[in-house]
Parts: C-alpha cells; structure tokens; sequence
C-alpha cells in the first residue's frame, strides 16, 4: 500500500511556492510604482521638456470694450446704419493701458472700416469675420504689430497686392507675439 504523508508535503511545497511568487510579486509591482512616481514627481530626462511658459500657469486675457459706434454704411442712397460693440481680447493689462493711449486713432479707424462695408457685407458671417480681421489690423498697428491677411485665390491677390497700402516686405518677426488677441462683437445692430 501507498503512503498517503508524500501528498500533503506535495502541496505544502507547491502552497510554499505560491506564496513565494506571490510576495515576488508584490515586491516587483511595488518597486515599479515607486520607480514610476519618483521619475513623474522628479522629472523624465528622456521625456521631451515643456517650455517653461506652458508649465507656468496661464492667465486670463484682458477685455477692453470699447464704446458703441453708430456708423453710416457704404449702400447705395445711404439710408443705412450699423451700431457696433465691439470688445477687444487682450493679452494683459499693460496692452490695455498702450490701447487706451491709442484708441481715439483706432476708433478712427474702426469707423472708417465699418463705414466702407454694405449692409449685405455685415449680414453674413464672413463679413463679421472680415471686418474683426480689419479691426484687429487697426488696433495692432498703432502698438507696432503685424496681422497679416487671409490667403485670397491667385487671380486676385495679383490684383490686390498692389492697390493695398500694406508694406508686405516689412519684417515678420513681432506678427506671432501680436497682444492683440481677438475682437469680439458686443453688439451688432444694422438698420
């Protein structure tokens, strides 16, 4: 007859084993994660850099308003008007002290823009789009900055070119650190 001890033995060797594993296993996961943390905590020297800029946090842009303007529009017989809001989003305060200096120029300006568009130009949302573009132009120039002007199909832009007053041999390099963020319509009223 067989003895029946050698089974017991059997699986308190392979009940060993396991636990044996088991703690191995544990140790392991454990070391990896400690690894893991102290290399997000301290920095990868393999993972590409973020510039310090994006790191640091952001702030939140300045809004200037402007004053509503009542400006004759450019159809034929001369009957109609636009009322325009118009807010300006600016990098940060310091722009919007150097704006403020300007803004009896920009709003000149702004109501020359306006005031050369048709009522059908102003209804559709290219032609906001357009006229924010324009308007952004003329706050930036003033502060010294750069806006440069949407692609136009080839036939045109030959013609265009010229008849602009834009000095497109000027240098580019202040255009991407342009403070003048966007322009944004508070209101827009057309009668």
């Amino acid at each position: 007859m067989s003895d029946p001890k050698p089974a017991p033995a059997k699986n308190k060797k392979l009940f060993i084993v396991l636990v044996v594993f088991a703690v191995l296993l544990v140790a392991v996961l454990g070391a990896a994660w400690f690894f893991l943390a102290q290399r997000n905590a301290y920095g990868d020297e393999d993972a590409p850099q973020r510039p310090a800029a994006a790191a640091a946090a952001k702030q939140p842009p300045t809004y200037l308003p402007m004053d509503n303007m009542v400006v004759n529009l450019a159809d034929p017989g001369g009957d109609r008007f636009a009322q325009i809001g118009i807010t300006l989003e600016l990098a940060d305060a310091k722009t919007a002290e150097q704006v403020k200096n300007f803004m009896p120029t920009i709003r000149s300006g702004v109501l020359m823009l306006v005031s050369q568009r048709t009522a059908d130009e102003l209804l559709t949302r290219e032609g906001k789009e357009a006229l924010a573009l324009e308007v952004r132009r003329a706050v930036s120039q003033p502060l010294g900055y750069r806006v440069s002007k949407p692609r136009k199909a080839k036939a045109r832009q030959d013609e265009d070119d010229f008849d602009d007053d834009d000095d497109f041999d000027a240098p580019r390099a202040r255009r991407d650190s342009n403070p003048v963020i966007a322009v944004l319509f508070s209101s827009f009223i057309i009668q």
